[in-house]
């Protein structure tokens, strides 16, 4: 059973699974994918090989009625996630939802699940880092046999400033651009990783981070791979962390008087999360993020994505909490 096929990593799951030789079988909602804009009836060719099935994971009831459908099953991937990451949204899917997975899984015979986690959670300051961390915690405790994998930065996180760069526009930087790093990791590379869970046993019952090919980098770096995908001369716009402050704190003063404004100030703050944290592996006892102990995996690396989506031979699926 794989929760979440619908999302960009779900559907590079789903098809390396079939690879694989495994029976699958997909949940989806009726509608779904960024703005809703699929309907369950389209993935069917999107996922084809599968069996799709449509119902709501935040219903136990459709879960165990329309997902599981009275069933067994060996294992349970879970690539759910919280569109915007807003406490509502983060309780609902990161936490409720998946913990109904859980007992519709358990119900179904399933004895292991694999998990697509976020490395973000070392280091829990805001409502989805703390949904998944909870969950985390009931999947360790449920008995079964599991693998929570903790991924850096996806390719599609990190091409969104293409079109302002085509336009001729300076690439936006958080400070220096030097204050953060990352391995991002492709869809692909994630959803190899992810099948290959079922069947490593030096996987099971573990927490596993994992990153791209190639060294960490950084904002700057990540910028200048794009502008030499485009064959431009680097430049570069510094906006001060100072500045996501002061819009937190509005949106935050604003939202007691308006209920969306909170929200977006939530957001806000994911956005000052991302922009002044690494996604690398978190050494607690020095204090510092750590790139070495970031494990590498793969072979498609972040300059190969920039090159495939000005060819037009990849194209990025940022959802609801895209900024760029």
């Amino acid at each position: 059973m794989v929760l979440g096929a619908s999302g960009t990593i779900g559907q590079a799951v789903v098809r390396a699974l079939l690879a694989r030789g495994y029976a699958v079988v997909c949940l989806v909602r009726q509608r779904s994918g960024p703005a809703g804009q699929h309907r369950a009836t389209d993935w069917a060719a999107q996922l084809a090989g599968a069996t799709v099935r449509v119902g709501d994971v935040t219903d136990p009831a459709s879960l165990a009625r329309d997902g599981f459908c009275g069933e067994a099953f060996d294992v349970l991937i879970s690539c759910l996630a919280s569109r915007t990451g807003a406490p509502a949204d983060a309780r609902a899917i990161d936490l409720q939802a998946q913990l109904h997975a859980l007992q519709a899984a358990q119900d179904a015979g399933v004895r292991q699940v694999v998990l697509l986690s976020a490395i973000c959670v070392q280091k829990p300051r805001l409502a989805f880092q703390h949904a998944k961390l909870a969950f985390e915690r009931a999947l360790m405790d449920s008995g079964l046999t599991y693998s929570i994998v903790r991924p850096t930065a996806f390719f599609k996180s990190l091409g969104g400033q293409l079109g302002r760069l085509q336009k001729g526009k300076p690439y936006l930087l958080f400070g220096d651009g030097r204050l953060t790093a990352c391995k991002p990791i492709s869809d692909e590379d994630l959803a190899n990783y992810l099948a290959d869970c079922i069947a490593d046993s030096s996987r099971h019952n573990r927490v596993l981070p994992i990153g791209g090919p190639g060294p960490a980098l950084t904002p700057r770096q990540q910028g200048e791979q794009l502008f030499a995908a485009l064959g431009q001369t680097p430049r570069f716009k510094q906006v001060p962390l100072a500045l996501l402050d002061g819009i937190i704190v509005l949106l935050a003063m604003l939202g007691r008087l308006f209920p969306a404004l909170a929200a977006k100030a939530e957001l806000a703050r994911i956005g000052r999360y991302y922009a002044s944290e690494s996604m690398l592996v978190w050494d607690a006892a020095l204090g510092r993020y750590d790139a070495a102990a970031t494990p590498s995996y793969g072979s498609h690396t972040l300059a190969d994505h920039f090159r495939d989506l000005i060819s037009g031979a990849a194209c990025d699926q940022r959802g609801d909490h895209a900024v760029f």
